[in-house]
Parts: structure tokens; sequence; C-alpha cells
């Protein structure tokens, strides 16, 4: 549930703090206060696309936070699966800067604008105007009715299949070609193959080879280094080395360790450091007499690496990376010579592939057509409730090829009127109509999904009178099955269901713009319901209007 909405220097609000409550909490207020500027907000809570454009102007950026409780399983998985603890609170930021760039947090936590949709797709559900012209889209029929008849198994199940069928096709496709080409394609890959294989190329070497070249390039500066190093550890003539310096120090504290802890620590420390000295000087002589180099051996080190540098402009940018390109040559290669066979086992794996795939588009087909049967008869008594009776919604289903989502094609019907032949929505149905039409549905989803909060945005687009109120009353009774319902609303009749009643209201102080969103009281309630009611000049006869429309509602 959405507890909380905190909006700064998002376009015309300089700061608001808004509190939704369970229930129906509906939002009015006049053209142009800014309703539209609170979905843009709940949008950038979700992750959708913002813009800079949203930032206050004169102000370096944008802040949304968002406080959700009573977090469904949907969205406890979702935040665990992004690497955050499910709380009992949940706490959602969005910044936008005035530059365009926007940073995400989720409870306190880095998070990026992905992990914000993924969560919030399970929290909240925005319905706005243009969903009704959604509607009139028959592609959008398909996923209405996969949704209600709860298919997602299934077509989980028949898009594996359908993905493993595609794969099979492309793979007969690219062995379907003409000999010519055939044979084009048969000369590169040997050549590409014979060409990496006489290479005789080894992980690694690369790296092995550079560093002997090196050590060729550098070798008396290597000689002059080891040997002074080694000087310095074992000394000369005339001169003590490290190693010698140490064993006296050694000795000399040695001398007094009886007369303390201290000086005995120090003596064996001393040593340790004597003998590492003369492990560290064996060591470096060894490297000394082994260090043997042949300078004829640069040439041929130069023209190994060459070649390699050659392979990886065309094969990838390592040696690890061309024979990884050899591999993938050499299977597509043995394909095609063997490309009658592999043709023959396609061909075979093909049709029991699609024979799966054709049983689970059957399955989906059936689960469909079953589901609308429920479906229908639900929406016609939705409909009817909504002041729309004698609806009939029909299917309009054919039998396709297979595809992403099965075998149909299907687009929804209806007849508004007895005797009617039911026709496409885009042929029949007006923008009331549509808004009622799209409410039923959205009703009957409620019930089928999991998300807690449901956001109107204007449904009442094109309906007044009694059809208003009842649109009022189905929104309560959504609200009261368990669903949190906020609506934007610009009628008094769905306005007097609401639980919690917020009103925006648009001010201009020093030529400055300000929106603010405030919680109605009893008296306030009936004073916004007449202003709808009656415009500007609130009458004694709005205000009684306005009052019976509230105790009609809480009846």
């Amino acid at each position: 549930m959405l507890n909380e909405l905190s909006i700064e220097n998002v376009a015309v609000i300089e700061k608001a703090e808004v509190r939704f409550g369970a229930g129906l909490n509906v939002l009015t207020g006049e053209t142009g206060a800014g309703k539209s500027i609170l979905i843009d907000s709940i949008n950038a809570i979700l992750g959708n696309r913002t813009s800079r454009e949203l930032v206050r102007s004169g102000t370096p950026k944008a802040a949304v936070w968002a406080t959700f409780t009573q977090l469904p399983a949907e969205a406890q998985a979702a935040l665990e699966a992004a690497g955050y603890e499910a709380d009992e609170e949940l706490l959602l930021y969005r910044e936008i800067g005035a530059d365009g760039k926007t940073s995400c947090r989720v409870n306190g936590r880095p998070a990026t604008a992905a992990i914000l949709r993924e969560i919030g797709a399970s929290l909240l559900t925005i319905h706005g105007q243009h969903d009704n012209q959604s509607l009139l889209n028959p592609s959008k029929h398909l996923g209405i009715l996969d949704g209600y008849a709860q298919n997602e198994e299934l077509l989980e199940e028949y898009r594996h299949a359908y993905r493993a069928l595609r794969e099979i096709e492309k793979q007969i496709a690219a062995l379907s070609m003409d000999e010519g080409e055939k044979q084009r394609r048969l000369d590169l890959l040997r050549y590409q193959v014979d060409e990496i294989e006489a290479a005789g190329l080894v992980e690694g070497e690369e790296e092995q080879l550079t560093e002997q070249r090196n050590k060729i390039r550098h070798s008396q500066k290597i000689l002059d280094s080891l040997g002074a190093a080694y000087a310095a550890l074992q000394g000369g003539e005339d001169l003590q080395g490290g190693v010698d310096l140490l064993g006296e120090a050694g000795g000399q504290v040695e001398g007094i360790g009886d007369l303390s802890e201290e000086f005995s620590s120090l003596a064996e420390k001393l040593n340790d450091l004597y003998y590492s000295a003369q492990d560290l000087a064996a060591e470096i002589k060894n490297t000394l007499d082994g260090f043997d180099f042949d300078p004829s051996q640069l040439e041929e080190i130069e023209g190994r690496l060459d070649l390699l540098y050659g392979l990886k402009r065309k094969y990838g940018q390592s040696v690890e990376d061309i024979l990884d390109f050899y591999e993938k040559a050499r299977s597509e290669l043995d394909t095609i010579e063997f490309s009658d066979q592999k043709l023959a086992e396609l061909t075979g794996r093909r049709e029991e592939s699609y024979r799966g795939a054709a049983a689970l588009a059957d399955r989906l087909t059936r689960t469909r057509k079953k589901a609308f049967e429920a479906f229908s008869a639900e929406i016609a008594a939705s409909l009817q409730f909504l002041n729309m009776p004698g609806i009939r919604l029909t299917l309009a289903l054919e039998k396709a090829a297979l595809g992403p989502a099965g075998q149909d094609d299907l687009e929804f019907y209806i007849s508004t009127n007895p005797g009617e032949a039911p026709k496409p929505l885009a042929k029949i149905a007006s923008g009331g109509e549509l808004s009622r039409i799209m409410l039923a549905i959205k009703s009957v989803m409620a019930e089928k999904d999991h998300i807690p909060t449901v956001i109107y945005d204007e449904i009442d687009t094109g309906v007044s009178g009694l059809a208003a109120g009842r649109i009022g009353q189905k929104l309560k009774e959504t609200a009261d099955s368990g669903h949190q319902v906020i609506c934007i609303t610009h009628t008094a009749q769905i306005a007097a269901y609401a639980k919690s009643h917020l009103l925006i209201e648009k001010a201009v102080e020093n030529d400055r713009t300000y929106t603010s969103v405030r919680a109605l009281g009893e008296e306030e309630r009936v004073r916004e319901l007449a202003r709808i009611i009656s415009g500007d000049r609130v009458t004694e006869l709005a205000l009684a209007n306005a009052r019976e429309m509230l105790q009609l509602a809480d009846a």
C-alpha cells in the first residue's frame, strides 16, 4: 500500500507531502492545478522515463520519495532478487537533476531505474486516459484475456517450446543455401580453419613471448641491475656487503641478549634478516648464472608476435578469442560439409518440436475460450451496474500460424444494444463507454492480480450523472475488496465515495506558481463537491446537493 508521497521541486510543486490511506482516495482540483504532476512523480518513483523539464525552474534538482507498507509477496521477492532486504516498510527515492541525470535509492541504498521498475510493477499500477484508447488495439486483448485466465505458467511453457522450434528453423534456414553460396562459405571456412590450425596457437603464449622479448631487449640493463644488487648484498674484496653487515649487527645484539627479553627479540629479528638476505643473494646469483639469451631469438619472437597480431586483426582481440572463433568455424564447417545428414536430422527434430509447441498452443486456445465465457459474463454484469445495460461481449477468434503467444488471432467484439450484431470496439464505443468498459475490465482483473494499489487518472472521461455515480460505487467496491484505490477525478459523484479526499490547489505568489495538496475535512468536502457541481459560484442548492451526495455514498 502507498502510504506517503513526498515531492520536492517538481514543476509547480515546491514541496508537498501527500498521505494516502486504505480504501478509496480521491484527488480533485481545478483544471491546471497540477494533478498530472502527481502522476508524473509517481511514474518517476516507479522507474519510468523522466525529463529534466520536471525540475522546478531555478532549482538544481527535483526529488520524489514514496513509502509503501504491507508489501505483497511479489514485491518482497523482487527486492530480495535485487539484493535488498524486504522490511516491513519500503522507501523508494528518485532524484532528477536539472541536467536530466537521475539517481535512485531503495531503502537508502543505491539502485537503478530498472530495479525501481521491477519492484514497482508489483506495488502499483496506473490507469490513464491513454489506456482507454489501448482497448481499441486488438493486440492488447490477448494479454487481457491471458491475465484473466492466469495463463502465465502455460504461456511461459509454450514460449520455451516456441523458442526451441524457432532455433531449429533458423538452423535449417542456414543450411538451406544454394550450391554457389554453400561453396563460397565452405572455401572461406576452410581457409580460416587451416590458417588458425597452421599457427599452432597456445593459450597464454602471447604474454610469455612479450615477456621474453622484453628481457632480450633489456638484457644488459637486467645484468647490470642484478649484478649491482648481488654486489650490494655480498660485498667485494675490500667492501662488506649487506649480508655480512646484517650478520655483524645480529652478533652485536646477540651479545647482550641475556640482559633483556627486548634485546633477545631484536637479535632474533636481525638473524632472520641475515638468513633472508643470504637466501636472496643466492637467488640473485642463480638468476645471473642462468640468464642466457641469444640475440637471434629476438627476430624469431618478433615474427611469432607479428603472426599473432595478424590473426587478432581477423579473428579476435586475444589468442583465446581466436581459438574460440576457430571452434565455431570448425563446427560450422562440419555442419555444412555434412549438411544433408544434418538437414535430415533437423527436419525430424523440427517436426517433433512443432508437435510439442502446437499441442501447447491448443491448450492455450482452450483455456482462452473457457476463460472468455466467465470473463464476458463478469464484464456484462459490471457494465450493467455502470449504466450500460444489454451489453454483449463476444470473441472473434481465428487460428493463425504459431507465434510468440500461440496460434490465436483474437479480438473483443461488442454489441451495445439488443439486436445489434457485435462489432469491433473501435467502431462502436464512445469515449464515455470506453472509460466504463476499461473500468469494468480493471475491476474484474483486480480480483485476479496481487497488485495492492490501483491509480485511476480521470477514469470519468466522457461520463456524468448516473453513470459517474456508478463508477464511484464500482471504485469503492474495488477498494472495499482489499485494494487501495487512488482516483483523480473531475466528477462530484465519484468524489463523494472517497474514504479520503485530497484537494490540489494552485496559487501565485511573487510571480511564482505554487501547488499544494491537503486532506479535506467534512465541511471542506461539502464545499469542494459544491464547487465541482456549480463552478466558482457555490450556491446553497449546490451545497445541499453535495451534502446529499455524501449521505447517499455513506449509506
